[in-house]
């Protein structure tokens, strides 16, 4: 195990999670997406990590992806006003003494319908489902099942076409972490490897297409989409979660 990266993605977790457990409380209905995309960038630099995504590797127009109702990953922060009732999904990676971590929750503004409430419990549901299954010796097929038959025991439709990753040196390395599966099939997870667990799903049908803007991506039925990730240490006994926010979760 390479201590130097386990120990530098550690902290920078620990950072993470802060970043986005103080993000959950200070969002809130009339706040402006490019105020919120200030805030974190601020929040970055005040805890002494890097804003991953201005890097020339990603080059995207933001500290943070704010992803609102249909769409539901890499959403370009806008000169929008989120509303009560809105579905809003935040993905944040950043970079610390060198390493990335990378992490991402939904949530609803206000009040929300049931069944966006239900979307949002189950997809979460889903990434500690695979994350569960996480320990030397499985096969990344036993995770995506695992991720798959929560999101389809809840009747959403299961995103295949975009997947979680390994994470270190880089925000996106091998081996792909698909949200799908056969078990006893795939990749082989080894002590020290660091992935990302990141279920995307729909109440409608899970089809989508990337946006006018070149990177939100969007459900084609228009249906709400849900969006939670970790960042996960593989170890002999079974994992460590490197992003937990301070109450031990990311709501």
């Amino acid at each position: 195990m390479n201590a130097e990266k386990i120990g530098a993605m550690r902290e920078g977790g620990e950072v993470l999670g802060r970043i986005l457990c103080e993000l959950e409380a200070y969002v809130e209905v009339g706040m402006n997406e490019l105020d919120i995309d200030k805030w974190v960038e601020a929040k970055i630099l005040e805890y002494g990590a890097e804003v991953a995504y201005y890097e020339p590797a990603v080059n995207f127009p933001g500290a943070i992806c704010i992803s609102v109702n249909d769409g539901f990953i890499h959403g370009v922060p806008e000169d929008n006003i989120l509303k009560d009732g809105d579905k809003v999904s935040f993905d944040l990676s950043i970079k610390y003494k060198g390493y990335y971590v990378d992490s991402a929750f939904t949530m609803v503004l206000g009040k929300g319908s049931g069944a966006v409430r239900q979307l949002i419990t189950t997809t979460k549901g889903a990434l500690w489902a695979g994350i569960k299954k996480v320990k030397s010796g499985t096969k990344m097929g036993d995770v995506g099942a695992a991720v798959e038959e929560v999101l389809k025991n809840g009747k959403l439709g299961v995103v295949m076409n975009y997947v979680g990753h390994g994470i270190g040196k880089e925000i996106h390395e091998k081996p792909e972490v698909p949200n799908f599966g056969k078990r006893g099939e795939g990749y082989e997870l080894k002590t020290g490897d660091t992935i990302c667990i990141e279920p995307m799903a729909s109440l409608g049908k899970p089809e989508n297409y990337v946006g006018e803007d070149g990177w939100t991506v969007i459900f084609k039925d228009g249906s709400v989409g849900a969006h939670f990730e970790h960042t996960v240490l593989v170890t002999d006994e079974g994992y460590e979660v490197l992003t937990l926010g301070e109450n031990n979760e990311v709501k």
